[in-house]
């Protein structure tokens, strides 16, 4: 694995000399954020060696190196899912690769269902933990001690001082920002009714096909992660109503100004 991530390294370093402090994830129907990265730099995920492909529309699949709000930056634009038929240690990989360009904070976006009562359609939920019981760890198998502890601790996965920061941010600017729990699940296919019904039961405010196994595998590297979740659709639902994709992107276009601004700032307080 170190070996595979130095490769991809020594490839990236050779097309920019931007040495990236913060990482960002964007989600489902997110990729517009990139337009306010000052870039320098567009690096296809199939041209850097080792890097699996993004295969999910929405996804614009590529690396972009840049500044934004003063700080140099490196975005996903595009992320890898378990349910693309990608093995978990191909889902994290690009966590580690921007762990090892020297990236001292990641920022995490992804489209969730809301199972909270109070959650719509467009709302913004800060995620202050997760549930990942669903989902393959991807720290499973021999631990590489270079890239952290064997058992490493869970307690705090979102820091809580990003988080609050956000909260200041968001009431600065007159946004309703929700907090919750993220529950993972492999995907690809929505839930069943009864399935977000199980979802709420357990504990999860919010459920999706990302973000707990790169969450994981930042903390093993010692990464402090704030993340985002953008409500796309409500789960437990009328009967009659049912969730495609394209209005899940369509929904999380139209919450993205919101989501924009606050990772802005509050990269800005970094």
């Amino acid at each position: 694995m170190v070996k595979k991530i130095y490769e991809a390294v020594q490839y990236i370093q050779a097309r920019t000399t931007i040495q990236p402090t913060v990482g960002i994830v964007l989600g489902s129907g997110l990729g517009s954020f990139t337009s306010e990265i000052q870039a320098e730099c567009e690096i296809p995920y199939g041209e850097i060696p080792n890097f699996p492909v993004s295969t999910v529309e929405g996804h614009q699949g590529k690396l972009i190196f840049g500044t934004l709000s003063g700080k140099k930056v490196v975005a996903m634009a595009g992320r890898f899912h378990y349910y693309e038929g990608y093995s978990v240690d191909e889902v994290v990989f690009p966590i580690r690769v921007m762990k090892f360009l020297g990236i001292k904070n990641l920022f995490v976006s992804n489209a969730a269902g809301g199972t909270h009562p109070d959650f719509h359609v467009g709302d913004l939920m800060i995620i202050n933990d997760h549930i990942s019981f669903f989902t393959p760890n991807p720290l499973v198998g021999k631990n590489d001690n270079d890239l952290g502890p064997r058992f490493p601790d869970m307690s705090e996965p979102y820091k809580k001082d990003l988080i609050n920061k956000a909260k200041d941010i968001a009431q600065a600017n007159k946004i309703d920002l929700k907090e919750g729990v993220y529950f993972g699940v492999t995907g690809p296919t929505f839930e069943t009714r009864a399935e977000y019904k199980l979802v709420r039961i357990l504990g999860g405010d919010a459920v999706g096909m990302s973000t707990v196994q790169e969450v994981t595998v930042a903390n093993h590297m010692g990464i402090p992660v704030f993340a985002v979740s953008v409500i796309t659709d409500v789960g437990i639902r009328e009967e009659e109503n049912t969730i495609t994709h394209e209005e899940v992107l369509q929904a999380a276009k139209e919450a993205e100004p919101k989501l924009t601004l606050i990772f802005k700032e509050l990269i800005r307080q970094l």
